[in-house]
């Protein structure tokens, strides 16, 4: 596997090892998948150091390309987020086993007992963009799973990505398991990326994670079935109703904690009666956070703003810009939302419980909030412990996309002599 140039060859030596790993993992023990988690966690720790140190390259890589603050946030790996990848490591291993787990049991007038049960989907693909932290959560939730993997990193995060899957393997090898089960593709060349969309005898699934673009290659051109992942085109809703507090605090959170994560607020959306009360405060306080605004409406006479044109709406910025729309009422707000949203994250900010019912029921994103931050929108704060990803499509995983959405399910039918009639 040390020629990178017959990119082919490549793709297909790592997908042959992964479906033979595969086969291995479907039957191993839920000690055996914990203690190769538990042990990768200790081995991020142990090589910190040289962690960040691989990082480094990395941000000076991004420098050069002149990507965005938000980025090169996306980017940066510190000792507090290298702690993080360890604990969501330790998380997925202390997490149930879903392989296995019985999803339903009956039985038939026939005499059949009949069980449905959890299995491993067989190997997995995941192409994913800057985040490093990626390639633990990805390699950590299909191993749980009883899957083989083979990670896709982007150019920009590659020596991080290298020096976490170097920790994954370690963990493998401690509880004598196939190092083949967590692969990473050793080369920048986006023609692995193709090779890994055609391989439909030893691929099982693939999931982007990533922008708009690498999403859309993914979904054109695959011939593998896709977990769909689209961009967080999130929309923050503050009805006649909300509580100035809790809106202020939910956001300013929502947009500024972390503005290059998929669950960051994109659009504001203002009813028409708070617009120059409360709305405007918003505006103002984001402003003053250094959110550039762009607004329409009255709001956009708010100094500093900046007016919002078309291209505005349904934009994921993944910076400190945010779309500030007035809306007419709750109705108006789902309008906007189903004409310009992802189906990602969207949230409504009222004490009024039946505008959040409406909001809740006429909306059909994979996750609805009300007084939350967006911001939550993340597996591990749903308790999965880590993600793939937020699945925005509506076959088989939606979502954040944990160990059980990685998985499939068979029927196992016990019958005594049992014959049909």
């Amino acid at each position: 596997m040390k020629d990178h140039t017959d990119i082919p060859a490549l793709m297909a030596q790592i997908g042959a090892c992964a479906r033979a790993a595969a086969t291995e993992l479907a039957i191993v023990s839920s000690d055996q998948k914990a203690e190769a988690l538990n042990a990768a966690a200790a081995t991020i720790i142990k090589r910190m150091d040289a962690i960040i140190a691989a990082n480094a390259k990395d941000l000076d890589y991004g420098r050069e390309k002149g990507l965005s603050e938000a980025m090169m946030d996306r980017l940066m790996l510190d000792e507090a987020r290298i702690e993080g990848i360890a604990a969501g490591l330790r998380a997925v291993a202390a997490q149930a086993d879903p392989v296995g787990e019985v999803l339903a049991e009956w039985d038939q007038s026939s005499g059949l007992h009949i069980r449905r049960v959890r299995t491993p989907l067989g190997v997995i693909g995941v192409i994913y963009e800057s985040r490093p932290n990626v390639t633990a959560d990805a390699g950590a939730l299909c191993l749980k799973a009883g899957n083989a993997v083979i990670l896709r990193g982007g150019s920009e995060s590659f020596h991080s990505s290298q020096a976490i899957h170097g920790c994954l393997q370690a963990g493998l090898r401690t509880a004598g398991l196939p190092e083949e089960a967590i692969q990473l593709v050793p080369t920048r060349d986006r023609a692995a990326v193709q090779e890994m969309l055609t391989m439909t005898g030893l691929i099982d699934v693939i999931v982007p994670r990533g922008g708009k673009g690498l999403v859309g290659l993914v979904q054109r051109e695959a011939r593998v079935p896709v977990f769909a992942h689209l961009e967080g085109i999130v929309h923050v809703y503050v009805d006649v109703a909300a509580d100035p507090e809790k809106a202020m605090r939910v956001v300013m959170n929502a947009k500024t904690r972390r503005t290059g994560i998929c669950g960051a607020a994109e659009c504001l959306l203002i009813h028409r009666d708070i617009a120059d009360g409360l709305g405007a405060d918003l505006v103002r306080a984001l402003l003053e956070a250094g959110v550039e605004v762009r607004a329409d409406d009255t709001l956009a006479r708010i100094e500093g703003t900046v007016p919002a044109g078309e291209d505005d709406w349904g934009h994921e910025y993944l910076d400190m810009i945010i779309a500030a729309r007035i809306v007419n009422d709750v109705n108006g707000a789902v309008s906007h939302i189903e004409r310009y949203g992802s189906q990602h994250t969207d949230c409504i900010l009222t004490e009024d419980d039946t505008a959040a019912q409406t909001f809740f029921t006429e909306l059909d994103s994979a996750i609805l909030m009300r007084n939350a931050s967006t911001q939550f929108a993340d597996g591990g704060e749903f308790g999965m412990g880590a993600e793939i990803g937020i699945a925005t499509g509506k076959l088989h995983a939606r979502g954040p996309v944990g160990a059980a959405q990685l998985t499939s399910f068979k029927y196992l039918v016990d019958g005594d002599g049992t014959v049909r009639d």
